[in-house]
């Protein structure tokens, strides 16, 4: 069926409501997402792991909080398929196979946490609002707090899961220099997951994480302290002005895209590594069009990548504003322009693309 809106086009009512289909969906998801948000920051989901079926009542006695509202967040909870319901107990359960896409904090799953992440771009929306009809930027670090413990704890599981037992070893002769003794750069390493736990692995290497933010510096220090490691050090420094000495391996972990000026961070990397040494990008998986990542992954990281990555390199005021689904072309050229010769996709999974580039 068509009708002639009262702009005088002739509209499809059958795509129309397909289309409506489709946003209500979203729409459901967004509303749902702050009872997600509420599961992670009052333990209800840790609560649940392993406790079998549990009434509304049980499980507010155990996080301390309010029947009626613990009661209209599970039901919201099954019906997004989140919990499991017996209607005839009036019962509630948290699969195990959903704990550990929710609250595991070591599952190579975990993605509930970057509900944090999401909760940060509304409060910043503003500021992004701002953004977009000046064209300034938005530093990292001129972000809500959210967005920091969101990163960390979604990116240290999929680090935990794959760099020092997949992409590490597929660099060439690397997995060997380390466990004899090397020297590793962690550029942009935030909260240092990723520079702690190559350093727990490799234990006669010495890590060096730097970053510009130094609140994030602070954390990832005390996190050091706390696994009582002594072969890593933390340093508040940019891309383009950490100091000490030569690596074997310099790591972008997610970061390359986010720089203003990447080239000028790639040809500082050539002046710190070794002439047998090797660079690693982790970046998001992508295509070199932007129709290869018209999916629902290349979405999530063209919303992050509004919100977050365009912004953080237009406030670098550099040349480049590569966005989190650059693709591959793209990345080589910058780095083949940065003088190297050598670059090859090394690993991947849906998520990431992992490069290895040398001299």
């Amino acid at each position: 069926m068509q009708v002639l809106t009262e702009e005088k086009k002739v509209v499809d009512l059958k795509k129309a409501e397909q289309f409506l289909g489709q946003f209500i969906l979203d729409l459901s998801a967004n509303y749902s997402g702050v009872m997600t948000l509420l599961g992670q920051e009052l333990g209800l989901y840790q609560a649940m792991r392993g406790a079998g079926a549990l009434t509304a009542t049980q499980l507010a006695s155990k996080t301390n909080t309010f029947e009626r509202y613990i009661r209209e967040w599970l039901n919201n909870q099954a019906a997004g398929g989140y919990v499991m319901y017996d209607a005839d107990n009036r019962t509630y359960e948290l699969p195990e196979e959903h704990a550990l896409v929710l609250t595991e904090k070591d599952s190579p799953f975990l993605l509930g946490p970057a509900y944090y992440v999401v909760n940060s771009l509304w409060k910043d929306k503003e500021k992004l609002s701002k953004a977009f009809t000046s064209g300034s930027g938005i530093g990292w670090h001129e972000h809500h707090h959210d967005l920091f413990h969101g990163v960390e704890s979604v990116y240290r599981t999929g680090y935990l899961a794959n760099l020092n037992n997949v992409w590490i070893p597929s660099l060439n002769g690397m997995e060997e220099k380390l466990l004899n003794g090397g020297r590793v750069a962690d550029i942009g390493c935030g909260h240092g997951a990723s520079t702690i736990l190559m350093a727990e692995a490799f234990p006669n290497s010495e890590f060096y994480g730097f970053d510009y933010h130094r609140e994030s510096i602070d954390v990832a220090k005390l996190r050091a302290e706390e696994k009582g490691l002594t072969n890593i050090f933390f340093i508040e420094a940019g891309a383009d002005e950490y100091k000490t000495g030569n690596f074997d391996l310099i790591c972008f972990f997610d970061c390359l895209h986010d720089l203003g000026n990447p080239l000028k961070a790639l040809r500082y990397a050539r002046t710190k590594l070794a002439p047998k040494g090797s660079l690693l990008f982790v970046e998001p998986n992508a295509g070199d069009n932007p129709e290869d990542n018209f999916n629902p992954i290349g979405r999530m990281f063209y919303a992050a990548s509004t919100a977050l990555c365009v912004p953080h390199a237009h406030s670098e005021e550099g040349d480049y504003c590569l966005g989190a689904q650059a693709g591959p072309a793209a990345v080589e050229k910058i780095a083949k322009e940065a003088g190297y010769t050598r670059f090859r996709i090394a690993q991947q999974n849906p998520i990431n693309l992992i490069f290895e580039v040398k001299h």
